[in-house]
């Protein structure tokens, strides 16, 4: 029975498990993006989560609780730098899951799991439909025609 399980435990030991969390990670704070299978996202997304949530306040624990998860000194110096400027305002919800269909050869549900504020696409998107309309707009044949009719008017008068 799996009473009080409230996590995956992807078919692995709980050492490995913590190594590829960890590792996961490490490579979503320095490449921004990855890709992975659904199952495995998921668990990231509440690995990661709080980590990057200690990268708001810039301390010495903060710094020292988030390297004996991680055990990448590159990796903290990003996220506490980089990461923690952008995510500085953001209440939660840091990463983002997209689904990318099945995988070839298992059939695996795919996806990809990105930092939220580094997807400039997205980011894009966002300023282009505030710039859209819902309205239909004024057709401007009309306004064109209007200066060729008076033209027109004294072409026949001559």
């Amino acid at each position: 029975m799996r009473h009080n399980k409230k996590f995956n435990h992807l078919s692995r030991k709980k050492a490995h498990r913590d190594a590829l969390l960890a590792n996961m990670t490490v490579s979503l704070i320095l490449k921004k993006r990855i890709f992975t299978t659904l199952a495995k996202a998921k668990a990231l997304r509440v690995y990661a989560e709080p980590l990057i949530n200690r990268a708001k306040e810039d301390s010495t624990s903060n710094r020292r609780l988030v390297f004996s998860h991680l055990q990448n000194k590159e990796a903290i110096k990003e996220l506490f730098q980089n990461v923690a400027e952008k995510i500085a305002e953001r209440p939660g919800g840091y990463t983002r899951i997209l689904k990318t269909g099945n995988r070839l050869g298992d059939n695996a549900k795919t996806c990809f799991i990105e930092l939220v504020d580094y997807n400039e696409a997205m980011l894009k998107d966002k300023s282009e439909a505030k710039a859209k309309t819902r309205r239909s707009r004024k057709k401007a044949a009309p306004a064109a025609e209007a200066p060729a009719a008076p033209a027109a008017e004294e072409a026949k008068a001559e």
